[in-house]
C-alpha cells in the first residue's frame, strides 16, 4: 500500500497573516528627514493684517510732504522769474537811455549856441539836426513816428480834436497835425492829434 503524505496544515494564526502585511510589519518605520538647523524651529507666524487707518495716515503724510516740496519749488521759480523779468526790464531801460543821451547832449549844445547866435537860420538848422537824430534814435529802438498830414482820418491811429471847414482839402482828411503819433512793434503808443477837414457850410 502506498503511503499518503499529508502536508501540515497551517494554523489559523498563520493563515491570517497576509504576506504584504508581514513585509510591512517587518519593515522599519519611515522617518522624515530632518534638515540641519530646522530641529526645534517654530513655524513662522502669519503676517499681521495691516491697519487701514495707519496706512491712510502714512499715505497722507507722504502726499503732504510731496505737496510742500512742490509748493517750495514753485515759489522759488516764481521769485526767480520775477527777478529775471525785472533785470530784463532794467537792461532795456538802460539801452534806451544810452541811445537817447546823445540826442539830449546835442539839444543842450544847440540851446547854448542859441544864446549867442546872431543868425536864426543857423539855430534852426541845428534844431532840425537834433530832431532828425531823435527820430533816427527812436527807429533804432523800434519806435516808429506816425505822420497823419494829408491822410484820411483813421480813428485807430488818429485822434480828432477839431474840424475845419475848408474847400482846399477833401472832407474826412487830416487838414493839420497838432501832435505826431508813435508806434512800437506794431502797437500804438500814442495816436496822432489832428484837425479833420470838412465841407464848407453852404450859405
Amino acid at each position: 500500500m502506498s503511503e499518503e503524505v499529508t502536508e501540515p496544515k497551517d494554523s489559523p494564526a498563520q493563515r491570517s497573516e497576509d504576506p504584504e502585511q508581514v513585509s510591512e510589519a517587518s519593515a522599519p518605520a519611515a522617518t522624515n528627514p530632518v534638515e540641519p538647523g530646522a530641529e526645534g524651529a517654530a513655524p513662522e507666524a502669519a503676517a499681521a493684517p495691516s491697519d487701514p487707518l495707519a496706512d491712510a495716515l502714512e499715505e497722507n503724510k507722504r502726499l503732504r510732504d510731496q505737496l510742500l516740496r512742490m509748493a517750495a519749488d514753485f515759489d522759488n521759480f516764481r521769485k526767480r522769474s520775477r527777478r529775471e523779468v525785472s533785470d530784463a526790464s532794467e537792461r532795456g531801460r538802460e539801452e534806451i537811455l544810452k541811445e537817447l543821451l546823445p540826442v539830449f547832449d546835442n539839444l543842450e549844445r544847440a540851446a547854448d549856441h542859441a544864446k549867442g547866435a546872431t543868425e536864426m537860420s543857423a539855430l534852426t538848422d541845428g534844431i532840425d539836426l537834433v530832431i532828425k537824430q531823435f527820430v533816427d534814435t527812436l527807429a533804432k529802438i523800434g519806435v516808429e513816428k506816425l505822420d497823419a498830414r494829408g491822410q484820411a482820418f483813421d480813428p485807430a491811429v488818429h485822434e480828432a480834436i477839431q474840424q475845419l471847414e475848408t474847400p482846399d482839402i477833401a472832407p474826412g482828411r487830416v487838414a493839420h497835425q497838432v501832435q505826431a503819433g508813435y508806434k512800437m512793434g506794431g502797437r500804438l503808443i500814442r495816436p496822432c492829434m489832428v484837425v479833420v477837414a470838412k465841407a464848407p457850410t453852404v450859405q
